[in-house]
Order: structure tokens, then C-alpha cells, then sequence
């Protein structure tokens, strides 16, 4: 890969355009921490959001390593999936950090409310579903979009979501969670007029065999553009919920 000084030394020279050059710099545009990790520091610019870490299986000092390399470039910085435990331990080391026990998520820094209008909400179908769905709403927060959550109204009393029609109808995406046998997102793509993202969970009896059966049902949802992520995958649905407001933005601003 070349280096920096050689891209621009190269643009200097008239041997690249400025656009070229930008392109080769997003290639380059990562800092190793240690032999363990590295860090994308050109991820927002690509997508909207930074980098995010995985937290789980990885030690308390490789996270903690992690959020120092990444706090002198980034201003929000999250890690999915960390246990209480290995928090307590990383936060020995950097004060500052927040824990979300519910998403299992720990965050350093405050995000930048995002120019563009437009909210997700996100329903799930019961309360065991709440882990997932925390995921989806703590990454939507830390993202700097306005989040509104509405729990446990899954098919089994499905008055309890036709009785709040209205926030289904103001929504401009719509995160759907459940496990079991996975109805609500199909339900709520039937009477939505936005976007719907569904996610199965790995919560049910055996016979769900964790996940895959709301994972089919979803895949095989008879409301006609529903999308689905990964079972469990709060985080990633937040992600391409985040994508679509803002692709909706770009396409309304252009049309002006």
C-alpha cells in the first residue's frame, strides 16, 4: 500500500488528481493497535457512523486499547455486546465510558444530532425481546437519530398494536422485533407506508431453534418489501435504518 507522503507527493506532481488521491487515502486510512486490531478511521465517511467494535470476545484490555486509539479520531465510540464484567474492568481505564446494560452496550462521547429530519422507531413483540431492541435503539441514539420505542405488542394481543396505529403512521422507519414465531414484523409491513427492517430474535421454545424460525417467517413474509437482518442483529438494523433516512435526505435535497 503506498503512504501518505507518497500519494501526495504523487498529486504534487500533477501524476493523480486531488479525487484520486482521495480515493487511495480512504484505502490507507487505518491505524494498527497492537498485533490485535485495525482501526477504519475512514468508516464514517463512507457510511455516516464510525467504526464500532465488537465487544464480545475480546478482553477488557484489547476493548479498552481499542477506545484509546479510536478516541483521538473519533467523536462518538460504542462497543456492542460487552458484559457487565468486562465494562467494569475497561472502565477502569477510561473513566468516562457509559454503560447500557440492557443493549449490553458501552459508548464514550456524545453524538452529533444529525441534519437531516426523520426518526426510527422500533417495536417489539414482547419483553423478552428487549435486549435486541435496546441494541438497535442505544445505536440509533449514538448515531445523533431521534429514537421512539414501542414494546410488547406482538401478534398474541394484537390490539395492543392497532391500538397505537398512530405511531405507526408517523414513522419514518420501522425496527421490528421478534423471536417465537417471528408474525409482528409481517403485521406491521401490512399497515406501514415506510420502510420496515425486521429482526428475529433467538427467544422461543425449542422448536423456534434459536431464531430460525422467525428468521424464515420474516424471509418469507407475505408483506411485500420487508427487509430483515441477522437473528439478534439490533445493531446492524439501526446501521441500514440510519442509511435509508439518510439516503432519503440526499434524494430530497438533490430534487430541489
Amino acid at each position: 500500500m503506498e503512504n501518505l507522503q507518497t500519494i501526495l507527493e504523487a498529486v504534487s506532481a500533477g501524476y493523480i488528481t486531488p479525487e484520486t488521491a482521495r480515493q487511495k487515502i480512504q484505502e490507507t486510512g487505518y491505524q494498527s493497535v497492537a498485533e490485535f486490531a485495525k482501526i477504519d478511521h475512514q468508516r464514517q465517511e463512507r457510511t455516516g457512523f464510525p467504526e464500532v467494535i465488537w465487544g464480545q470476545d475480546k478482553t477488557s484490555e484489547q476493548i479498552a486499547r481499542i477506545i484509546e486509539a479510536m478516541s483521538q479520531h473519533q467523536s462518538v465510540i460504542m462497543a456492542t455486546r460487552v458484559e457487565t464484567q468486562v465494562y467494569e474492568e475497561v472502565k477502569l481505564k477510561i473513566p468516562h465510558l457509559r454503560y447500557y446494560p440492557t443493549a449490553r452496550i458501552c459508548a464514550l462521547g456524545k453524538p452529533n444530532p444529525q441534519k437531516i429530519s426523520g426518526k426510527i422507531t422500533i417495536l417489539t413483540a414482547g419483553t423478552s425481546d428487549l435486549p435486541v431492541a435496546e441494541e438497535a435503539a442505544i445505536t440509533g441514539e449514538l448515531m445523533g437519530f431521534p429514537v421512539e420505542r414501542l414494546w410488547d405488542v406482538g401478534v398474541s394481543g394484537v390490539h395492543r398494536l392497532l391500538n397505537n396505529r398512530h405511531i405507526l403512521d408517523e414513522a419514518d422507519v420501522l425496527i421490528v422485533v421478534a423471536g417465537m414465531e417471528g408474525a409482528l414484523p409481517s403485521v406491521v409491513g401490512g399497515l406501514a407506508h415506510c420502510p420496515v427492517i425486521g429482526v428475529p430474535t433467538s427467544i422461543g421454545y425449542g422448536a423456534s431453534f434459536g431464531g430460525l424460525s422467525a428468521l424464515l417467517a420474516m424471509l418469507n413474509s407475505c408483506a411485500a418489501g420487508l427487509g430483515v437482518v441477522n437473528i439478534d442483529n439490533g445493531f446492524g438494523a439501526a446501521i441500514l435504518a440510519g442509511q435509508i433516512l439518510r439516503t432519503a435526505a440526499k434524494i430530497a435535497a438533490q430534487s430541489k
